[in-house]
Order: structure tokens, then C-alpha cells, then sequence
């Protein structure tokens, strides 16, 4: 009998540790329905502290606890400039960090100081008028990890099946919600100064020395000519079309056989977003929420098993 009540107990413990991890995944967005669509972004012009990095995204977590101890009630920020299927995860590179400030708000003088003391630098983002974009629950650590799983895969069939150029990725943390962001206009804005030093070095002296130049001096073959990887930080008027470097039909899932950092090289064809069927409402002007937790780090766009490999995420 007494056996009996004892596996009786330890039946009705299992069962009750099984309901409680399901309640805590499903309270961090497992069943969570991912909406991708085009619109407005979720955020205006921000300025940004940030660190950069080059290696696997899986180990930007330190990078996001080091910027949300500085501050830990600014909202967090990461931009992933590479795709880990087609670029060798230790040379994807990222910058990770936190808003100082949004809109026509300027970040103090003390704020800008305080980062800089703990190594970050300060750069700032527009506000592009089109984006391709998801939201997910931002409860849990969890979240974060069921998102890299679930978000960036249908943003990729979406916009892999509409041929866009939206690039970088961008991830804003806010409360209890994660804001992706892929911009379909003036990305070279998006890109931190020391995406254009890694990009110089990774092509070499050689490469840059035979590339036939114009009239201008610019260099006409190299990937990098027309996006913000040769552009200094003042250039905000770049139109979305001379930022879509090496446009091309390929997907994510082709190999890439120029520069092997290119991340808006491996998306497909650039289609304007004026043929977009715009769904977003856009939060552009609206204020915006602070953050209550830092974020975690956790691997981006998750490889799948199947051979071979699969550039989407």
C-alpha cells in the first residue's frame, strides 16, 4: 500500500512539474502568433551607446548585462549586420548596446560620458520611413531564446517571397516586448564605422588596388561602393536604392560568392517598398516604453538540420 502512495505522489510531482514548465513556456511566448509585415518603424531616430562585436551571436549576452549595469533603465538595442548561415559565426559581426535617447531628444552630456567611460561609443540611427518588422513577448529569458526560433525564420520567408533588401536586423527590447527591424530604406545609416573597417580589411589591399574605379574615384566593382560601408557616419540622405549593394535574385539559402561578410548581399532582389502592401500601423512619433530587465544572449537565426543547409533562419 504504502508503495502504492509512494509512486501515486511521485506520478502526481511529475505531473505537476510538467504543467508548471508548460504554463512558464507558454507565459513566454511559446504559442505566441508571429505577425511579420511592412509599415512604419517601431521607433524614431535614436541615438545609441554600443560595443561591437565579431564572433558568434550566442555570446553577445555579456555585451547586453555590461549596457543594461551602466543604465539599467534605458532600453536595449542590438543590430546584426551578418546571416550566421552563409558567414562563418566567428566573423559575424553585431553592435550591442542602449538608446540614449529618441526623436528630437538629445542624451545628456553626463549620460554620453558614463558610457564612454565603460568603452562604448555613441552613433546614431534615423528613422527609416519603411521597415520590414515583428513584435514577440519579452516575459522571460525564455522569450528570448523562443524568438530567436521562431522570428527570425518568418521574417526571413517573408522577405525571401517579397525579394526585398531589408538590412541590417535590428532588435529593440521595451518592457515586456522585442521589436525586430529590417529597413527598406537608408540602411547605410545603420551601419556602425567599424563595419567599414572590418569590411576593408577582409577584402585586402590587393582587391582594393585592382577594382577599376569611375570618374569619381569610387571603387565600381566592390560590394561595399553603395551602401554605408563606404559612407562616413554624416550621410543621412542616401536613397534605398543606391544602398542595395549587389542586388541580386538569390536567397539566403544560395552561396555568396563575393564578399563573404555581406549580409544585404545574401537577401534576394531588391524591390522597392512602394510595392509593398504596407500592413503596419506604425508607432513612428508615439512615446515609447523603458525596459524593466536586461536581455539575455542567445544564438540568432537557428540552424536546421536539413542538408544542405538552409540560409533561412
Amino acid at each position: 500500500m504504502s508503495d502504492l502512495l509512494l509512486l501515486g505522489l511521485i506520478g502526481g510531482l511529475t505531473l505537476l512539474l510538467l504543467l508548471t514548465l508548460l504554463a512558464f513556456a507558454g507565459y513566454s511566448g511559446l504559442l505566441a502568433g508571429v505577425t511579420v509585415s511592412a509599415g512604419s518603424p517601431p521607433i524614431r531616430n535614436v541615438t545609441v551607446a554600443y560595443k561591437f562585436h565579431v564572433g558568434p551571436y550566442g555570446e553577445t549576452g555579456p555585451l547586453f548585462t555590461e549596457s543594461c549595469s551602466v543604465s539599467p533603465k534605458l532600453r536595449s538595442i542590438a543590430v546584426y549586420y551578418d546571416n550566421p548561415h552563409t558567414v562563418p559565426p566567428e566573423k559575424c559581426r553585431c553592435a550591442v548596446g542602449s538608446i540614449l535617447s529618441e526623436g528630437e531628444e538629445s542624451p545628456s552630456s553626463e549620460l554620453i560620458r558614463l558610457y564612454q567611460k565603460f568603452g562604448f561609443k555613441v552613433f546614431s540611427f534615423p528613422a527609416p520611413s519603411h521597415v520590414v518588422t515583428a513584435t514577440f513577448p519579452y516575459t522571460t529569458p525564455l522569450s528570448i531564446w523562443l524568438a530567436s526560433r521562431r522570428v527570425h525564420p518568418a521574417l526571413d520567408a517573408y522577405i525571401k517571397e517579397r525579394k526585398l533588401c531589408a538590412h541590417p536586423r535590428l532588435e529593440i527590447y521595451q518592457q515586456d516586448q522585442i521589436y525586430f527591424m529590417c529597413p527598406l530604406a537608408r540602411q547605410g545609416d545603420f551601419y556602425v564605422p567599424e563595419v567599414k573597417e572590418t569590411e576593408r580589411k577582409s577584402r585586402g589591399p590587393a582587391e582594393a588596388n585592382d577594382a577599376p574605379v569611375d570618374g569619381t574615384g569610387a571603387d565600381t566593382m566592390s560590394d561595399t561602393s553603395s551602401v554605408s560601408l563606404e559612407l562616413g557616419p554624416g550621410s543621412r540622405e542616401t536613397s534605398a536604392a543606391t544602398l542595395s549593394p549587389g542586388v541580386s535574385t538569390r536567397g539566403w539559402d544560395d552561396g555568396d560568392t563575393r564578399s563573404e561578410h555581406s549580409y544585404s548581399e545574401s537577401g534576394a532582389s531588391g524591390s522597392s517598398f512602394e510595392e509593398l502592401d504596407l500592413e503596419g500601423e506604425g508607432a513612428l512619433g508615439e512615446p515609447r516604453l523603458s525596459p524593466e530587465t536586461e536581455p539575455l544572449g542567445a544564438p540568432k537565426w537557428p540552424r536546421e538540420p536539413s542538408t544542405p543547409e538552409k540560409g533561412e533562419e
